[in-house]
């Protein structure tokens, strides 16, 4: 079932890194302002912040591969991981004179009919599988997620950098008609929100006594399922999701602006401080920026007042150094 379910999240993963990367490729150098602990910072490009979530994606989509290739063993150990039943029944018929290579040949007849690859030893009480399983899966739902939350961000009213796509009644509010509310980066929120608790949990079968569990092996049935379950879901939303995904280049330029030129500060204390020693450069910019603030006016107009940068920067050189969407550093070629 494990092996099925993989199968089908890899599919989709594969169709979501796809339109990410028509993403990435569409907006490389599209300007919007990068933002860290939730305000503004430097500006960045709309195709490094889709080229980052591909990242993850591909990531993901490796680490299930990885999985698929020779990771996911069949369970065959008979009662306490002995196969003596096994050998017991097929020495009375005379089909085993050697119980080593017989032990073999029938885990490869099992893996071979599963599907499944041969596992080194029994593991009823070796949970290695099932861990790799749940964590794979958690960072398959935490890829996802990256995803589904800075849309949620950026799909803000007062953002509006992105939407998704909205076929007539999706995400409608049953209270309020003007609102469409962006449903499938909340399925997938949801999801990632959950599935790394079930895989924490999952974990926790490495700790099983004897040759087999009580308890232990009987709690993680539930808890894979809802992983395989909610993990998958995430990535079949995620592929409408990402296909569909609406991109204001506008907005993103004009969001960008809102600070007046304050996005750059960090270019103009590294262009300055040859001239005036980084500590005052730095000094000059954070109270520069704190007085466009307070009387409302653009950097430019506040630093071209400044004394201390007469015959340091001319007027040319001062508007082309504050021009946010030529402060992107190497995000086109990332």
């Amino acid at each position: 079932v494990a092996a099925r379910a993989l199968r089908l999240i890899r599919a989709d993963l594969g169709r979501t890194a796809a339109a990410l990367a028509g993403l990435a490729a569409e907006h490389r150098d599209t300007p919007m302002a990068g933002r860290t602990l939730a305000l503004h910072a430097v500006p960045t490009t709309f195709g490094l912040k889709a080229a980052g979530w591909r990242s993850l994606v591909v990531d993901a989509d490796a680490r299930l591969a990885a999985l698929l290739d020779g990771r996911l063993p069949v369970s065959l150990g008979g009662a306490a991981g002995t196969l003596s039943g096994y050998l017991a029944f097929a020495e009375a018929d005379g089909t085993a004179t050697d119980p080593a290579a017989y032990a073999g040949e029938l885990a490869d007849a099992f893996a071979a009919e599963t599907g499944l690859a041969r596992p080194v030893l029994p593991w009823h009480t070796l949970r290695t599988p099932i861990a790799d399983l749940a964590a794979a899966l958690a960072f398959t739902a935490g890829a996802l997620g990256k995803i589904a939350v800075d849309v949620l961000v950026l799909a803000r009213t007062e953002i509006a950098e992105v939407a998704e796509p909205a076929p007539a009644g999706r995400g409608a509010s049953s209270a309020m008609p003007h609102k469409r509310n962006p449903v499938l980066a909340v399925l997938v929120r949801s999801a990632a929100l959950q599935v790394p608790a079930l895989a924490g949990a999952l974990t926790q079968c490495l700790v099983a006594e004897d040759e087999r569990s009580a308890g232990g092996w009987h709690a993680e049935w539930a808890l894979l399922r809802e992983c395989l379950r909610l993990a998958g879901g995430a990535a079949f939303t995620a592929v409408e999701l990402t296909e569909g995904l609406a991109v204001d280049p506008t907005r993103m330029r004009a969001n960008l602006e809102l600070t007046g030129s304050q996005v750059v500060t960090e270019r103009l204390v590294a262009v300055l401080t040859p001239a005036l020693g980084r500590a005052r450069a730095r000094a000059l910019l954070t109270d520069a920026s704190r007085t466009a603030d307070t009387a409302g006016t653009g950097l430019r107009a506040v630093l071209a007042a400044l004394p201390a940068l007469d015959g340091v920067l001319s007027p040319a050189e001062l508007d082309s150094l504050l021009l946010p969407a030529e402060y992107t550093g190497a995000a086109g070629s990332l």
